[in-house]
């Protein structure tokens, strides 16, 4: 598969002068090299690099990129075209699906998982969507049960919007036909553009969520953090073929309060303390995962469409205060029969209910997870069972339900973990 790098960044707020943006360093050579670096480790041998703001630095650097193992063809925009304008300049020279990455994000992650993923599917392309930790700031995205992008959210976002925490990480696989959607000469950008148009033409677009490291570093704070993840190694860790950790995180009493037998997403609230505890999640090598099970829709009370919106005002909120979830699992069965409204076709003996450990495997499977390293914190016996079903160390929340601790609250559970891991 053949590879775009768009990196015609001047690097401005990085107080760059003398090279383009995707010339810094990160650690001992230019962040546009590690770039080149992944995609040949995972078989691409040809680079298209777009280029505007001081190109000659790119081009006197990377020559034809025999030096680097690949082939590599240096395009100029004649004037700044945007991220998609200066794409439709190689119209008419990528035959085959390829690879775009942005030249000024920081990444380490599975491309040959990504690649694999976009082939189940008939689309224009494939986009990678990750949470954040200020997605009120970012380009959001919303997709469907079956991965399609139904919803494209460019910032600024409304007062009082709820959104799934799904942020455009500016990786791509495009089929050339996304061409068609690029008008020439003009300036235009995939996230404020191009997107949008795709997704109302009624074009398949497909979203690949990964928790993998992909971070821009477009302020001077982000560029210094990207740069300390790398020199620790946490960027290269959290690839997805080297298995992770997670924290489990029951709902209902463990992230917000208890909202009786008619869950609506307008009672929903946080409780004190909890997005600390997840920010502290995030900023750990764990994963943070919600298993919750909601049998008030099998039982008629409240529609999958109520839950979804209950889990968007839960990533908003916690978005807010710069926390975020890796991933949301909800079981809508229920074993017993008998409630007026009920969905018939939910009333099952599932796997997924807790106590069974359905969800938890279902996590692990897409997300890679450690179960032998990771934890189940609950305010139920189902929770604790769960955890134990998954051979996942567990807490519960005051009340002893079995579990390697009880705690006070989240944030107890949570700095009672992390406390174990400093000390190992």
């Amino acid at each position: 598969m053949q590879l775009v790098i768009i990196a015609g960044g001047k690097g401005t707020r990085l107080g760059l002068k003398d090279i383009p943006k995707p010339m810094v360093k990160i650690g001992d050579k230019p962040l546009l090299e590690h770039q080149i670096d992944l995609a040949k480790r995972y078989g691409v041998d040809e680079v298209f690099i777009l280029s505007g703001h001081l190109a000659s630095v790119i081009e006197e650097y990377f020559e034809d990129g025999s030096k680097f193992g690949v082939k590599i063809h240096h395009v100029v925009e004649p004037y700044p075209l945007g991220t998609a304008g200066s794409l439709k300049l190689l119209e008419g020279k990528l035959n085959d699906r390829f690879l775009v990455f942005y030249g000024d994000v920081v990444m380490d992650f599975d491309i040959a998982s990504f690649i694999e993923f976009d082939k189940q599917y008939n689309s224009i392309g494939t986009t990678i969507i990750h949470p954040n930790d200020h997605p009120y700031d970012s380009d959001l995205l919303e997709i469907n049960k079956n991965n399609k992008v139904t919803k494209v959210l460019p910032k600024p976002h409304q007062v009082g919007e709820y959104y799934q925490n799904l942020v455009n990480a500016a990786v791509y696989i495009f089929s050339p036909k996304i061409f068609e959607y690029i008008e020439e000469g003009i300036s235009q950008d995939f996230g404020k553009h191009i997107l949008s148009k795709v997704v109302e033409a009624g074009e398949t677009l497909i979203g690949y969520k990964t928790p993998e490291y992909i971070k821009d570093m477009g302020t001077a704070d982000r560029f210094e953090a990207v740069k300390n993840d790398f020199l620790t190694g946490k960027v290269a860790r959290l690839n997805k073929q080297n298995k992770r950790p997670c924290i489990f995180l029951d709902r209902d009493g463990v992230i917000n309060k208890d909202m009786g037998s008619k869950p609506l997403c307008k009672d929903f609230e946080l409780l004190d303390g909890v997005a600390d505890a997840i920010k502290s999640i995030n900023k750990s090598d764990y994963l943070a995962v919600v298993v919750t099970n909601q049998p008030m829709i099998a039982k008629g009370f409240v529609t999958f469409e109520e839950v979804e919106n209950t889990h968007k005002k839960m990533e908003t909120l916690l978005g807010e205060q710069h926390a975020y979830l890796n991933g949301i699992y909800y079981c809508p069965h229920h074993p017993e029969k008998g409630f007026d409204g009920e969905i018939k076709e939910l009333k099952i003996n599932c796997e997924c209910r807790k106590p069974k450990a359905g969800m938890l495997f279902r996590a692990t499977k897409d997300l890679n997870i450690d179960l032998e390293h990771s934890w189940m914190i609950g305010d139920s016996q189902r929770d604790i069972e769960a955890g134990k079903n998954a051979n996942c160390k567990t807490i519960s929340i005051k009340e002893d339900f079995g579990a390697d601790y009880i705690a006070q609250d989240l944030k107890d559970a949570v700095n009672y973990i992390l406390k174990g891991v400093d000390n190992e």
